[in-house]
């Protein structure tokens, strides 16, 4: 078979000036649109299909679906496996990499191969310590962190090299993102790192669960008066809690979780405690998506991808997808 006879997953067109990947997250940001993102927990298994029965619920709702990394150092399918599925079928994905179990030279191929696949989305993170997950003999890798990886990942993009100087005959067209913990301690530190992502190359921020609004606000008006929501896209992070033993688990034992207490015993004081969760979670967004500076939410509901579409929905989002005249998009390109 010649090359003409193969048929291109993925075609090279110019693109319109002011977009750096074409992705549809970036052109629904771009546009001044609130977005929605969720994430796709990984399978524990080798079949497709268990893949898209995940996606088909959060396709209904978002612009963009992110495959998770091995959160937690727990493994599970591959980040790039489920991103080149989702592609394949047609669905937005976010290429989520942790610097935790591979050097520089396999993410370079792997984010070269990603591209190849269709992917146009990348969130790059440090990772969990191996000790936070069920495999702790795992030898942690970490040659790179968050910063570097979003700087090796903008000179591949817009310098076409790799990070030895060696040519890239075709460039892959990435929007960059990076993540954010708002809420943990130190508190004044985060708007300040956050300022470090964006310097580095973050185009788009999803932060970890917010459960605090009151620290969140006073972030967000720090990151304001930066004026770092001009330079950036922010999702903020949102989620069901399960339970108050599940918030209480996932509060001494999750990396960057700050849940106060009076949303533990509301919970736990609830008739039904899953249910109370969820309604918190839609309550949440409904106050966040007022914030100034905001330019959407990311859902994260672990294993319970059916609970997002609802959740959504509760919300109001989807009938309020204009960010409005008043907040326009930052300037990114």
């Amino acid at each position: 078979m010649s090359t003409g006879d193969i048929p291109s997953m993925t075609a090279y067109p110019e693109l319109p000036d002011g977009l750096v990947s074409g992705s549809r997250l970036e052109r629904a940001l771009k546009a001044g649109k609130f977005a929605i993102t969720a994430e796709l927990n990984p399978p524990d298994s080798s079949d497709p299909e268990d893949v898209y029965r995940a996606a088909q619920p959060l396709s209904e709702v978002t612009d963009a679906i992110n495959a998770t990394d091995a959160s937690g150092a727990n493994c599970h399918m591959s980040s790039i496996g489920i991103s080149a599925f989702l592609s394949q079928a047609g669905y937005e994905a976010v290429y989520q990499i942790s610097c935790r179990d591979r050097n520089r030279i396999a993410i370079q191929g792997d984010v070269l191969g990603a591209a190849a696949l269709g992917v146009r989305n990348v969130l790059c993170l440090t990772g969990d310590d191996v000790g936070a997950g069920d495999q702790p003999g795992a030898k942690p890798v970490f040659d790179l962190d968050s910063l570097s990886l979003l700087r090796t990942l903008r000179t591949m993009r817009d310098d076409g090299v790799f990070l030895s100087g060696r040519k890239i005959s075709k460039p892959p067209r990435l929007f960059l993102g990076a993540a954010e913990n708002p809420c943990v301690d130190p508190l004044v530190w985060r708007p300040d790192r956050l300022a470090k992502k964006i310097a580095a190359g973050a185009e788009f921020i999803q932060t970890n669960y917010i459960f605090d609004l009151p620290r969140f606000r006073a972030f967000m008006d720090r990151v304001r008066d930066l004026g770092l929501d001009e330079k950036v896209f922010l999702l903020a992070g949102v989620g069901p809690l399960a339970s108050a033993r599940a918030a209480r688990w996932m509060r001494s034992n999750v990396p960057g979780i700050h849940i106060p207490d009076q949303v533990i015993n509301r919970i736990e004081n609830a008739k039904d405690q899953a249910l109370e969760g969820q309604i918190i979670c839609t309550e949440l967004i409904e106050e966040i998506r007022d914030i100034p500076g905001l330019s959407g939410v990311h859902v994260m509901a672990y294993r319970r991808e059916h609970l997002v579409s609802q959740i959504i929905k509760d919300s109001g989002l989807l009938e309020r997808r204009s960010r409005g005249a008043q907040l326009a998009a930052p300037n990114v390109s």
